[in-house]
């Protein structure tokens, strides 16, 4: 799978996103409002706040606010699957990749 990006997350990890799971994204039956939005979604992971999935202790939830999406939209929301894999020398190795990322509107608390 091509990568369109890998960058870093505020907390160390590595965390890529493919051409196939952007295509994914901007389908226009899933989430066509990120079209146009794919700096957002690297700066989120980049910055963002997360949180971890309380279902699925492997993912992540990505969050952060910005002031010009679509609509009454004011965060985008990347969801990142954290994946440990065995290379041939036995060694880990970090595969953590974005599943889906969506805008949406989040009450601030203050």
């Amino acid at each position: 799978m091509a990568k369109k990006w890998v960058v870093q997350d505020r907390y160390g990890g590595a965390i890529y996103l493919t051409d196939e799971r952007w295509n994914h994204i901007i389908d226009p039956y899933h989430h066509p409002e990120m079209e146009g939005y794919l700096d957002h979604l690297r700066e989120t992971i980049r910055t963002g706040k997360r949180q971890q999935e309380h279902l699925d202790p492997h993912k992540y939830r990505y969050f952060k606010e910005f002031d010009d999406l679509v609509g009454d939209n004011n965060y985008i929301v990347a969801i990142v699957k954290f994946k440990l894999e065995v290379d041939e020398k036995g060694n880990a190795i970090e595969n953590n990749f974005v599943v889906t990322a969506y805008q949406k509107y989040m009450k601030l608390r203050r």
